[in-house]
Formats: structure tokens, sequence, C-alpha cells
């Protein structure tokens, strides 16, 4: 075999065994910088699903107080 043919074979294994590397941690990096974002996404979904509800029970404390406030107007006069 020549020295030539057998110095491209090594090149050749090398390339591909880098770009094969270099795939594989990219897409390692890609799947965790999704995983976090899907954990953001997640959270803030849950905090949506809260609001309304939060809208509602300050919609009725809101109610009580005004309650509250026109009952005690109406004891002082």
């Amino acid at each position: 075999m020549d020295k030539e043919f057998l110095v491209a074979l090594v090149s050749m294994a090398g390339t591909i065994i880098g770009s094969f590397g270099g795939i594989v941690t990219s897409t390692k990096l890609t799947n965790f910088r999704l995983e976090k974002l899907e954990q953001k996404v997640d959270k803030h979904n849950r905090f949506a699903e809260r609001m309304p509800v939060l809208e509602e029970r300050l919609k009725v404390l809101n109610h009580r107080i005004e309650d509250l406030e026109r009952g005690h107007c109406d004891e002082n006069q």
C-alpha cells in the first residue's frame, strides 16, 4: 500500500469521526436548549392558567369591598 493512500484513508477516517462527533454534540446541545425552553413555556402556561382565576377572585373581592363601604356609609348617614 502506498503511503499517500494510507495517509488519505487516515485523514478521511479522522474527518468522518470529527464531523460525526460535532453533529452529535450539536444535537445534544440543541435538545438541551429545547428542554429548557419547554420548561419555561410550561411555567408560563401554568401562570396563564391561574391568571383568570385570580382576576375572578379580585372581581369578587372588589364587589365585597364596595358592599362593605356602602354599608359603612349608610350607617354613618
